[in-house]
């Protein structure tokens, strides 16, 4: 647990879930540099506080003893409203202290001040952006925030179409802000997002070929088929008869629909810790799966709300990124999540790069682990619970 100081007071705040061995805070320089900025500012934060973006709920946390109107967040992350909720209950914030919106809810009607937390995704910032917009008024305070690795020029283009005037700060230990002057007048045109595109014809699940998938914002690899993805395709296991299948991690949710149209008694069940990845598995599966087939569709901490032993088959291409940090942590706890929610003889099959050792953590976790695949690049593997 760290502690993050500010004009407004000291905080402990964690991730996510909290583990002490977790080296990464809940926190850095950008977040410091713009709550140091709106201190020194004098920013009136009387009016609505909307806070996009804020990774582990550290700006939602230092602003509720700072802020006496309303203070909303906008979050993308199951995961980070949770650390936000558990670091405002630590701070002694009032259960009602700020309004927790996932980035698929309506928006504020009207923002007087908007807080941008720069996310590693430039599709989803265009998003919440256009769908945050009509909220903004001329008398509205924008400040974005990021690392300078993580501000580009079309980072602040973004800023300028969608909102209006941009410019940037100087760098203040790797940090920047944005400052943006709103413009009622500006026409930023329509919202790309969500975003469609069709399956190549050479998809090596030959039910999805052609077949046009919906990519909400924010979704890994949202404009075309992700290769790790493609892979794992051309090795599902098959005649699953009525198994019960999870696509954990589901993204898009092309590997979870490719089994339910593939195998017709299997039961689905899609989670990612992305409201727009659950969305956009959830939108593909009504449009191909066909509207008497049913499937769970769940937004949370990967396996955590099914019951242990209730799977046969986990399918799994893992994310090696939280945010800018490169980490097998959420790899790791997802694989041990499939081998709780798997019965005895249930099988997790995972894709991955193959530098990344993935057969040694599951040989640690499961005690085996055998390799169904291999390219260049990627290794699909096999792990049964015993």
């Amino acid at each position: 647990m760290n502690r993050l100081t500010t004009s407004w007071g000291t905080f402990a705040l964690t991730r996510h879930p909290e583990d002490p061995r977790d080296p990464l805070r809940a926190w850095d320089a950008a977040d410091e540099y713009l709550l140091g900025h709106l201190a020194d500012a004098g920013t009136d934060l009387s009016g609505t506080v909307a806070v996009l973006g804020d990774r582990w709920g550290a700006l939602t946390t230092a602003l509720h003893a700072a802020a006496p109107g309303a203070l909303v967040q906008i979050s993308d992350s199951y995961l980070g409203r949770r650390a936000t909720r558990d670091n405002l209950a630590r701070a002694g914030a009032a259960p009602d202290a700020a309004r927790l919106l996932t980035t698929q809810d309506p928006p504020p009607e009207r923002i007087d001040v908007l807080l941008v937390r720069v996310p590693k995704s430039l599709a989803l910032l265009e998003d919440q952006l256009h769908r945050l917009a009509p909220a903004v008024h001329e008398g509205t305070v924008v400040v974005g925030t990021g690392m300078v690795k993580e501000i580009h020029t079309s980072t602040l283009r973004l800023f300028e179409r969608i909102l209006g005037p941009t410019r940037t700060s100087l760098a203040v230990r790797k940090a920047r802000l944005i400052h943006t002057t709103p413009d009622p007048a500006a026409d930023p045109g329509p919202n790309p997002w969500p975003y469609r595109y069709a399956l190549p014809a050479d998809t090596p699940a030959p039910a999805l070929a052609g077949r046009t998938v919906t990519n909400h914002a924010g979704v890994f690899c949202a404009d075309r088929l992700d290769i790790g993805t493609r892979f794992l395709l051309g090795h599902l296991p098959r005649d699953l008869g009525r198994a019960r299948v999870a696509d954990l991690g589901c993204g898009n949710g092309v590997v979870g629909l490719a089994v339910a149209l593939a195998e017709p008694g299997a039961e689905l069940v899609f989670t990612d810790e992305s409201y727009q990845a659950v969305a956009s598995a959830e939108e593909n599966f009504r449009a191909h799966a066909g509207a008497d087939r049913e499937a769970e569709f769940l937004v949370g901490d990967g396996l955590g709300d099914l019951p242990p032993g209730s799977l046969d088959l986990v399918l799994n291409n893992p994310p090696f990124h939280s945010h800018q940090a490169t980490t097998d942590r959420t790899a790791r706890r997802m694989f041990a999540d499939a081998r709780r929610a798997l019965r005895p003889g249930g099988e997790l099959r995972v894709v991955g790069n193959r530098h990344l050792g993935y057969h040694v953590t599951l040989r640690r976790i499961f005690g085996n682990s055998e390799l169904v695949a291999s390219d260049p690049k990627f290794v699909v593997l096999r792990a049964v619970k015993r």
